[in-house]
C-alpha cells in the first residue's frame, strides 16, 4: 500500500456564491502541480457512453502551486495534558477494558510521561498478557502477566509502581465476577528515581512518545483512573472516587462530544482524537435500559479503532472564493503533477432563494460520504485491467487505506465502521472511478459516477439545472428547495438526517414536484453534529441490508441520542414521500419495464408520449437494464398514497435476486402476505399531491444508466423527458 502521490480534499463539500472553499493538497513531487476548475458533465469512462466529459472554467485559483507532502495517522486516542502533577513516589494505573483484537505485538491501555524527554510509563496488552511498561532512555523494561484475555469480554486492571525503587505489581480480574485472574509482582528498573510532576501527559488507548502516536489500542476502554498511592483495600472503580486518586475520566459524561470528563480533584480533562466510538455499552450493562440517553452510567465506555479517522487535518494550499455570478453545478479542482492527475469534487448551488433555473438536483452528499472509500470484496486483477483499458481512476480504497474505508466496511477488529468523514480524501469521489466488474454490469459505476449519467442527460436536453447538496439541506431546510418548479434526486439517496428527510418531505407537502430517480432510497437513519463537524454517524439496528450490525443496545446515535436504523423503523418509510419503498436486491444486473393497463388513462398516458411498446428499459450502462440492483415498490400498508398509479413493473429478474431482510416474517411468509417472487419488482409510479404538486418515482438504481443509450435517445429517456419538462414547465415559485 503505498501513499498516492498527488491527492487532496476540500474542507466541505459544497458552498454558494460569495462563500469560499479551502482545499487541501499532499504530494510526493518535487514539482509544482496544476489546478484548473473543471465542471463535470459525464464521470463515465466507458468508451460505449459518452465517456468523461469536463469542461474548463475560469477561476481566480487556477494556476501552480508548490507540491508538499502532507501525512496523516490513522487511529483514535485521547490525550490529557497534566497540569498540575503531584510529587507523590507512589503511583498507580487502573482502567476497565474489553478487548475486540488480540493479534497485536503491544496496544497501549493508559501511557503517562514526557514526550519531549522520551520517558513513558504504559499499562498495555503486549501479545503474551497484559503488563506494565517503563521506556526511558530508549530502553524498555517491563513486567507482563502471561494471561490471556478473551475477546469482548470485560476485565478490571490494576498496575501499582513506587517510582523510587521500580517495584510494581500487576492485578487482572474478571469484571462481571471482580474475581482475581492473575497478579504477579516484580521490579522495573528504574535507573533514578521518576517524578510525577515530570510526566506532562497522559494517553489513553495510544502511546506518544514522540511524533505520531502507536501501539494504538482496538476495543473498550472505560473508567481509567491514576492514584497517587497503591490503592490498598479500595476499590479503585468506586463510584465514590478513592482517597489518592488525582485523575478518574468518566467516559459516561459528555457521550455527544469529543471531549473526556475528569471527576477527580483536578480535573484533568481531555481531548479526543479522530473520534472512537461512543454510546457503546459498557462493564456494567445488563440490558436493563437501551438507550444511553436513560442510563449514561451503563454506556460509560469508549470502544477504540486504531483505523479511527475523523480529520486529516491538512493545511489549506489554496482557496476558492466563489464568484457571485458563478453557475451552480458539480465541479473539481483537477489536479495535474507529471503523471498524476486527482480531482477533488465539490457542488455549487444557487444563492439560497434566488434560483438560476427550474429545476434543483439534489446531490446525495451524505450518501457519497457513508460509502467513501468503500473497499470491496470483488476488488482484483480484473478491474485494475479494465481501469487500464478505459483510462479509469487508477486508484482504489482496497489497495489504499490510508484515510480509513466507508460505513460498509469493518474495522480491524471486525466492528463495523459507524463513523463517517468527509474531512479527508474520498477516493471512490472521483471523475472516472470503477466500483464493480461482474457480467452484463455495463460500466460498473455507482453513486457519483452513475449520477453523471443523469447530469449528462440533463445537458444533453438543455435542461437547465441547479444542484443543492444533502449538507445544505440540513443546514437549510426546505427553504432551499422550495423556490424550484421540480426536484430530482441521483441514483441512490439512501443516508438522511431527520432534517434532510424533512426538507424533501416539506418541499412535496407545500406543492413541489419531485422526481425519486433511484432505488433503495430514504432508507438509512444518520446523524450529525454542530459540536463535533466533518462526520457522520450511522448504526445499524435491527433490520435491513446491511454488511454488519449494531449490537444490542447500541441502537441510538452517539452524535444526537436518537434511534438509528431504518428510517421505516422510525415510523417514516420512503413510500410516505416517494410511494415506492425497498423491496428486493440482487446482482449488477438489470432486466426492463412493462407498462401497465393503469398507465394508459388520462392522468399518465401523457408522460408515455414518443414512448414505444410495452417494454421498455432494456439497455443501460448500469447493470444493462434500467430495472436492477435495488429496487423499490408501490405497498399501501407502508404509506404509499391510495390515489398513486403504477405506471410501469419490472419482470424477469435474474435469479440472483431476493427479497430484502425486512419484508421478510419467516423463510417463505412475507409481511405483506404476498409469494416472496412477487416482491422481487420495480415499480415506477406517479400521484399528485394535496398541496397541487406531483410525483413520479422509478425505485431502481440503474433506472439513469439507461438515460445516455443511443446518445439519449430511448424509452427510457423520453419518458423522463416528459416528465421533467412538464414538471417544471411553469413558472418558478
Amino acid at each position: 500500500e503505498r501513499m498516492i502521490p498527488l491527492i487532496g480534499y476540500a474542507n466541505e463539500l459544497d458552498a454558494r456564491p460569495g462563500e469560499s472553499l479551502g482545499f487541501k493538497v499532499s504530494s510526493t513531487s518535487d514539482q509544482p502541480y496544476d489546478v484548473q476548475v473543471v465542471r463535470i458533465i459525464s464521470a463515465d469512462p466507458n468508451p460505449d457512453g459518452p465517456g468523461i466529459l469536463h469542461e474548463e472554467v475560469d477561476a481566480t485559483c487556477n494556476g501552480q502551486y508548490p507540491s508538499r507532502f502532507q501525512d496523516y495517522a490513522l487511529g483514535s486516542y485521547a490525550v490529557v495534558p497534566l497540569k498540575r502533577a503531584t510529587e507523590h513516589q507512589q503511583l498507580t494505573l487502573a482502567v476497565m477494558v474489553c478487548p475486540f483484537l488480540l493479534d497485536r505485538d503491544r496496544q497501549t491501555l493508559i501511557a503517562i510521561g514526557d514526550p519531549a524527554a522520551g520517558v513513558v510509563l504504559e499499562l498495555c496488552l503486549d501479545r503474551d498478557g497484559p503488563a506494565l511498561s517503563l521506556t526511558r532512555d530508549g530502553q524498555t523494561d517491563r513486567l507482563c502477566l502471561e494471561a490471556q484475555p478473551r475477546l469482548r469480554h470485560w476485565y478490571r486492571l490494576t498496575a501499582s509502581i513506587d517510582l523510587m525503587t521500580g517495584n510494581a505489581k500487576l492485578v487482572f480480574q474478571d469484571a462481571r465476577e471482580i474475581t482475581t485472574v492473575m497478579t504477579v509482582s516484580g521490579k522495573l528498573s528504574t535507573r533514578d528515581a521518576l517524578k510525577l510532576s515530570d510526566l506532562s501527559q497522559v494517553t489513553i488507548a495510544a502511546r506518544n512518545i514522540v511524533g505520531t502516536p502507536d501501539t494504538l489500542f482496538n476495543g473498550r476502554l472505560e473508567a481509567p483512573r491514576l492514584f497517587s498511592s497503591q490503592v490498598i483495600g479500595a476499590d479503585p472503580f468506586a463510584e465514590t472516587v478513592p482517597a489518592g486518586c488525582f485523575a478518574a475520566w468518566d467516559f459516561s459524561k459528555g457521550i455527544d462530544t469529543d471531549r473526556i470528563s475528569d471527576i477527580g480533584p483536578n480535573e484533568f480533562h481531555g481531548t479526543l482524537i479522530n473520534m472512537p466510538t461512543r454510546g457503546v455499552t459498557g462493564a456494567g450493562w445488563r440490558g436493563r435500559e437501551m438507550c444511553w440517553r436513560h442510563a449514561p452510567q451503563d454506556y460509560a465506555a469508549i470502544h477504540f479503532h486504531e483505523d479511527d479517522c475523523h480529520d486529516c487535518g491538512w493545511e489549506d494550499d489554496f482557496t476558492f472564493e466563489i464568484p457571485k455570478d458563478f453557475k451552480s453545478g458539480n465541479y473539481a479542482m483537477r489536479l495535474r503533477c507529471g503523471e498524476e492527475t486527482d480531482f477533488i469534487p465539490f457542488f455549487i448551488a444557487a444563492p439560497l432563494g434566488h434560483p438560476r433555473a427550474s429545476i434543483c438536483v439534489v446531490i446525495p452528499t451524505y450518501t457519497y460520504v457513508m460509502y467513501g472509500n468503500n473497499g470491496r470484496y470483488d476488488y482484483g486483477p480484473a478491474i485494475e485491467q479494465r481501469m487500464r483499458d478505459w483510462g479509469a481512476y487508477p486508484y482504489n480504497p482496497e489497495r489504499q487505506s490510508q484515510f480509513s474505508q466507508s460505513s460498509y466496511n469493518l474495522h480491524p477488529d471486525g466492528s463495523g465502521i459507524s463513523l463517517c468523514s468527509w474531512r479527508r480524501p474520498l477516493i471512490n469521489l472521483r471523475s472516472g472511478y470503477l466500483t464493480l466488474l461482474a457480467p452484463r454490469c455495463g460500466s460498473g459505476l455507482r453513486h457519483y459516477q452513475a449520477d453523471s449519467h443523469l447530469w449528462s442527460w440533463l445537458e444533453n436536453k438543455g435542461l437547465d439545472f441547479d444542484v443543492v447538496t444533502d449538507h445544505q439541506l440540513e443546514r437549510d431546510g426546505a427553504g432551499a428547495l422550495k423556490p424550484y418548479r421540480t426536484v430530482l434526486t441521483c441514483t441512490h439517496p439512501e443516508y438522511h438526517t431527520e432534517r434532510t428527510l424533512d426538507a424533501f418531505q416539506g418541499y412535496t407537502d407545500q406543492g413541489g414536484n419531485l422526481c425519486y430517480l433511484g432505488g433503495n432510497g430514504f432508507y438509512w437513519r444518520i446523524a450529525v453534529s454542530d459540536t463535533i463537524p466533518g462526520i457522520a454517524e450511522i448504526r445499524r439496528n435491527e433490520g435491513g441490508i446491511r454488511t454488519w450490525a449494531a449490537q444490542p443496545g447500541e441502537y441510538y446515535n452517539a452524535l444526537d441520542g436518537q434511534y438509528g436504523g431504518l428510517w421505516r423503523r422510525n415510523g417514516r418509510p420512503p413510500q410516505i414521500l416517494t410511494g415506492v419503498g425497498f423491496s428486493a436486491q440482487g446482482t449488477f444486473n438489470g432486466s426492463y419495464y412493462r407498462r401497465t393497463a393503469q398507465s394508459y388513462c388520462d392522468e399518465a398516458q401523457w408522460m408515455f408520449e414518443g414512448v414505444e411498446g410495452d417494454v421498455f428499459g432494456n439497455e443501460g450502462l448500469s447493470g444493462s437494464g434500467a430495472a436492477g440492483y435495488e429496487l423499490d415498490r408501490y405497498d399501501p400498508l407502508l404509506g404509499s398514497p391510495e390515489n398513486a398509479i403504477i405506471v410501469a413493473q419490472s419482470e424477469a429478474h435474474a435469479e440472483t435476486y431476493v427479497v430484502a431482510p425486512e419484508e421478510m416474517l419467516t423463510h417463505v411468509s412475507t409481511t405483506t402476505g404476498d409469494p416472496p417472487a412477487d416482491l422481487i419488482r420495480s415499480d415506477i409510479i406517479y400521484f399528485d399531491t394535496p398541496s397541487g404538486g406531483a410525483v413520479f418515482s422509478v425505485g431502481s438504481i440503474t433506472f439513469c444508466g439507461s438515460l445516455p443509450c443511443n446518445n439519449y435517445e430511448n424509452a427510457v429517456s423520453r419518458l423522463l423527458e416528459n416528465v421533467v419538462r412538464r414538471f417544471s414547465t411553469a413558472d418558478m415559485k
